[in-house]
């Protein structure tokens, strides 16, 4: 199948999990719309294919959902990267074409191009997980305003990345506009992805 985690890993997530629909953000989101947006920084990235992915050139024009995560992470990441699968297998095509679901790796040193290609792969063949120099990836993460990621070094090799668990939206025009944190229903980004392809038509 495409989807091999599907909706049975994720609906056991965010039962646990789930957050509240809150209010409509002014733009009409459910979810956080960033106060002051942030453009997407001009940094090349690698992706699982060993390709440089040029971040600002290959979101332009696109919806791009970043999260910022690692593959040996034991809930966020897989729950996040389930979800949205989930939901844009549902989605109408004219909608599901114009999202990119980015993952950036916090742990580049485990997560080699072999191993992030397989895990992000298995949630959907179109999401596309990018690596880098350590400082390179800090400097994207604090473009983005989102908390840089720490390694728990007392564990080994079998330690934990601390990493923020918000998904960035950017929307066409190449600005970080809005936040889902984790515990994000399937029906709110239902709500959410459509708006967030129209806005600013």
């Amino acid at each position: 199948m495409r989807r091999l985690l599907g909706a049975v890993v994720a609906t056991a997530w965010v039962a646990a999990c789930a957050a509240p629909i809150g209010d409509l953000s002014p733009s009409g989101f459910l979810g956080a719309e960033v106060v002051t947006p942030r453009p997407v920084p001009d940094v090349t990235l690698t992706d699982q294919d060993g390709q440089p992915f040029a971040l600002r050139e290959r979101t332009a024009g696109r919806v791009a959902l970043i999260f910022f995560g690692y593959t040996n992470c034991p809930d966020i990441c897989p729950v996040h990267l389930a979800n949205l699968a989930a939901v844009l297998d549902k989605m109408d095509e004219e909608v599901r074409r114009e999202v990119d679901v980015i993952f950036i790796t916090t742990d580049p040193a485990r997560d080699t191009l072999p191993h992030l290609r397989t895990w992000v792969k298995q949630f959907d063949r179109s999401f596309t997980g990018l690596t880098g120099p350590d400082s390179l990836l800090r400097a994207t993460e604090i473009a983005l305003g989102v908390l840089p990621a720490v390694r728990d070094s007392s564990r080994g090799a079998d330690y934990e990345v601390g990493h923020a668990a918000q998904v960035i939206a950017v929307t066409r025009d190449g600005l970080a506009r809005v936040q889902y944190p984790f515990g994000t229903r399937q029906r709110d980004w239902a709500h959410d992805l459509p708006r967030l392809v129209a806005y600013g038509d």
